[in-house]
């Protein structure tokens, strides 16, 4: 077995179908099959049982699928340690961004980066601050930029906090925010009770009939037409010429959003990943 072997498994682990599986690969299904039998043959020892429904592992193949992921990490960890030796900073950056900060803080940085170190390959993926969190969890990503509080044990520090506001359009400074909708936008558990007991600790009841979207910006351009009110981060407000007041709790805390890097223990002293994380260190958010 080789490292397209593992690769060959990992889809056919995905798939679950190997129509769909040799079509990534993009070779034949006789071509697959062949080497489905072939690895057979090697093992002594039957790794797939197929069906109408598709394919699936025996328990031989579950075990030669948990060893071969672990050889194509190691495979892949070892190209990486042998890219640092290079003068030139080089390699992989994999690196994921909360949806927010990739939308209006990353071009500028990954612009900086990109200028200084032309031959790291850039591998960026956005998603919600909890999906980000669970792929460095699992080792899918070595860094992360997360929004929000979630218990790390690796390498973590601060990169900004800012103010959640109460913004709403001009026309309605005067108005009760109970007598108009409160625009809602899709946000992790923990900022969700956070936005609960602002709500709470200003006696306020939302409308029923209020208007819940699925983004931060979605919600700015709501309250720019003047369709209700909203609770964003800072983040988002630099284009924003309505009204917009830091919020605080009924105690005085003041209502902050915190963004973090998380890196990956075994990743922090390569090259490209040190790199990056000295330009965000150097930028002011």
């Amino acid at each position: 077995m080789d490292e397209k072997d593992f690769e060959m498994l990992s889809i056919l682990n995905e798939t679950r179908n190997i129509t769909r599986a040799a079509e990534r690969l993009y070779i034949t299904q006789s071509a697959l099959s062949k080497r489905i039998k072939a690895i057979e043959k090697e093992l002594d020892m039957e790794i797939l049982i197929r069906s109408r429904q598709g394919i699936r592992f025996t328990p031989a193949g579950e075990k030669v699928l948990e060893h071969s992921t672990t050889a194509a990490r190691e495979m892949k960890l070892l190209r990486t340690h042998l890219e640092t030796m290079n003068e030139e900073i080089c390699g992989t950056l994999n690196l994921g961004v909360s949806i927010n900060f990739a939308l209006y803080k990353l071009p500028d940085i990954l612009g900086e980066y990109h200028e200084k170190y032309p031959k790291v390959n850039l591998q960026i993926t956005t998603g919600q601050s909890r999906d980000l969190y669970r792929q460095m969890l699992d080792g899918s990503l070595d860094i992360a930029i997360i929004r929000g509080e979630y218990s790390w044990d690796g390498i973590q520090y601060l990169v900004s906090q800012e103010n959640i506001c109460l913004v709403f359009n001009e026309e309605y400074e005067t108005t009760p925010l109970s007598d108009y909708p409160y625009i809602s936008h899709k946000t992790d558990m923990t900022q969700s009770a956070m936005i609960t007991r602002w709500i709470h600790d200003q006696n306020l009841n939302p409308r029923t009939n209020g208007i819940c979207v699925d983004s931060v910006t979605a919600c700015v351009e709501m309250v720019k037409r003047g369709l209700g009110w909203g609770l964003l981060p800072e983040i988002a407000l630099e284009h924003f010429h309505g009204c917009q007041k830091p919020c605080t709790f009924a105690n005085g805390e003041p209502f902050i959003r915190r963004t973090y890097i998380y890196c990956q223990r075994e990743a922090q002293k390569l090259p490209q990943i040190e790199a990056f994380m000295e330009i965000l260190r150097n930028n002011r958010f």
